[in-house]
């Protein structure tokens, strides 16, 4: 069986996430260079992330699949200054806890720091901690 790659990611968790996702719809499915990512974090660029395999024949739905997960769960935070749903998770560069523990681990450490994370609006460039929790029925 042929597989291909389907998606990219920087961590477990969310490759996990989508695997079982896909597994749970009958896609077959498997995750290529996750224990060289989880044990050493540094090589997640080199490495090119975990990277989700799909068997070629279920490329197309798995790929809609996810898609429409991730505009499902873009709606539910929506930018609380523009209202787009145009929002991403993202490590930002403008806090300086972020620079602060870069430059400590390039000199004092070997392992890569915890960044701080925001929600970032890609249509007003704004950056927001948490989405609004609303109850949505």
């Amino acid at each position: 069986m042929e597989y291909i790659l389907l998606k990219a990611y920087d961590n477990y968790i969310s490759a996990h996430i989508a695997m079982g996702r896909l597994q749970q719809e009958g896609v077959i499915c498997w995750l290529k260079d996750e224990y060289t990512v989880t044990v050493d974090p540094i090589l997640t660029n080199a490495v090119g992330g975990i990277k989700l395999m799909v068997a070629r024949q279920d490329a197309k739905f798995a790929k809609e699949l996810l898609d429409r997960e991730r505009r499902e769960h873009q709606a539910l935070s929506p930018c609380p200054n523009c209202g787009s749903v145009n929002v991403e998770l993202v490590s930002t560069p403008r806090k300086a806890s972020n620079w602060m523990s870069a430059i400590i681990a390039f000199f004092f450490t070997a392992y890569a720091p915890p960044v701080d994370m925001v929600y970032h609006c890609f249509d007003c460039n704004f950056e927001f901690e948490m989405p609004p929790l609303e109850l949505k029925e």
